[in-house]
């Protein structure tokens, strides 16, 4: 597969590459700019979460998106690239989470979050932020339990270049298939993710069994009052 052409802008430091891409966004940067940092001051995960970013730790980049349409799926489709372009630099399988976690044994190896900038208008981005956590520093100690790195799990030295270079091929792979088809997405996904049927999760008071994602990406869970479609919010998954 042939690495379709990127525009990456490596930062030393920056308070999120979140923030940066989508002043980019806002200012017509187009399909395919990637800001990448050594270090992030501020870098944040989903729902407001912070995500150590200590320098050359672990891999930090934003990616602006243009969908012609609707971005329902476009969280998924970045979670299955991410994925992919791992194992295709390290070799490492790893399992998918709802909505947005790259996991090795029920630990966090990276995470993904997708922002829209002016959604609905000629001019709509959906920026698309990953973490992934290449060294043991790249989390705190009091997290080591809910989290895992790269070298970590392979016991040598990761090519961070390499790591990025495979995930963005195949995020431009993949976020060309959601448009032509979304199905494929959705079936890349499931196929890695075994924990979306039949894990026991909690939120918002309730407890249910996993039962899949429906064809827009929600989380299904099933419960004494029949099936719940969730599409935000925080679960705690008991395993």
């Amino acid at each position: 597969m042939q690495a379709p052409p990127f525009d990456v802008r490596w930062l030393r430091s920056t308070t999120s590459t979140m923030d940066v891409a989508a002043k980019l966004a806002h200012e017509g940067a187009p399909h395919g700019v990637v800001i990448a940092a050594d270090e992030q001051t501020a870098g944040r995960g989903r729902r407001g979460t912070t995500w150590v970013s200590p320098p050359g730790a672990g891999l930090y980049f934003s990616f602006i998106s243009r969908p012609p349409s609707g971005a329902d799926l476009i969280t998924l489709a970045a979670g299955v690239a991410v994925r992919e372009g791992i194992r295709a630099a390290t070799g490492l399988a790893a399992d998918l989470k709802w909505p947005n976690d790259v996991i090795v044994d029920r630990r966090k190896l990276a995470g993904i979050l997708a922002e829209g900038v002016a959604i609905g208008s000629p001019g709509q981005a959906v920026v698309i932020g990953v973490g992934v956590n290449v060294q043991a520093a790249a989390y705190p100690p009091e997290i080591a339990a809910r989290a895992t790195s790269l070298e970590g799990e392979l016991g040598k030295a990761v090519d961070r270049a390499m790591v990025l270079t495979e995930i963005l091929t195949a995020l431009g792979d993949r976020l060309a298939t959601l448009e032509r088809r979304p199905g494929d997405i959705l079936q890349a996904w499931r196929a890695a993710s075994p924990n979306a049927v039949g894990t026991r999760v909690e939120w918002d008071g309730k407890h249910g069994t996993t039962a899949g994602v429906d064809d827009r990406g929600a989380l299904l869970v099933k419960t004494t009052a029949g099936v719940e479609r969730i599409i935000a919010g925080e679960l705690r998954w008991m395993w």
